[in-house]
């Protein structure tokens, strides 16, 4: 679950960035600019980030904050899970990453899964959408939603990306070293629950 610092900081960087966004004099700006710096001090104080790293991610953001989304797809072939090894951490997880605009959720996903792992897959079901302050993942600066698409493997041999350095198959008691980051044991858990169970529910927060 999240750390109620981290539900702080990102509620007064959600306002600030509000306000940054439709404030109309410079005394409000800088009210608002200060409540961002506070917000990001909030983070380095109680992670590992530095200040200035922390402030160079907000001024990435633009008009009214709303959460990011991480889309991931989910393979099976011979009662194994497709995962990649991240060149980011060294842990492993299921191919995906953020939305990217002017995209849909499965042209994202297919395009993740091809650059990460090598192969052409198709989109079939939604298996869930997940609010990441609701699961077991290290505190990161933005709120995210986590989404997890069942796709169909159908061409090409398996390869890593630019962005992994290692992609495989493994069943549910060989799962190697997670990137915890993007994939949690229990999403894990969950995703072979799937397999084995076609007709459960999509699920979500």
């Amino acid at each position: 679950m999240q750390h109620p610092w981290l539900t702080t900081a990102q509620r007064l960087q959600s306002i600030a960035q509000a306000g940054l966004t439709y404030c109309q004099n410079d005394y409000d700006r800088e009210r608002y600019e200060e409540l961002m710096q506070i917000s990001a001090q909030i983070v380095a104080d109680y992670s590992e980030a530095p200040f200035e790293k922390i402030m160079d991610l907000y001024k990435q953001e633009e008009g009214y904050l709303t959460p990011k989304v991480d889309i991931r797809g989910v393979i099976f072939q011979d009662d194994k899970l497709l995962m990649v090894q991240e060149k980011i951490d060294q842990g492993w997880t299921v191919p995906g990453g953020w939305a990217d605009v002017g995209y849909s959720p499965s042209e994202i996903v297919a395009k993740e899964v091809q650059e990460e792992a090598g192969i052409t897959v198709v989109p079939e079901r939604l298996l869930a959408v997940l609010d990441k302050k609701c699961h077991n993942h290290p505190p990161t600066p933005f709120y995210t939603y986590k989404v997890f698409i069942l796709c169909q493997y159908t061409a090409g041999e398996i390869k890593v990306g630019s962005e992994t350095m290692d992609v495989g198959f493994f069943g549910i008691d060989e799962l190697p070293p997670l990137s915890v980051e993007r994939l949690t044991l229990e999403q894990a858990q969950m995703l072979f629950e799937f397999h084995h169970n076609p007709a459960k529910a999509v699920l979500f927060d």
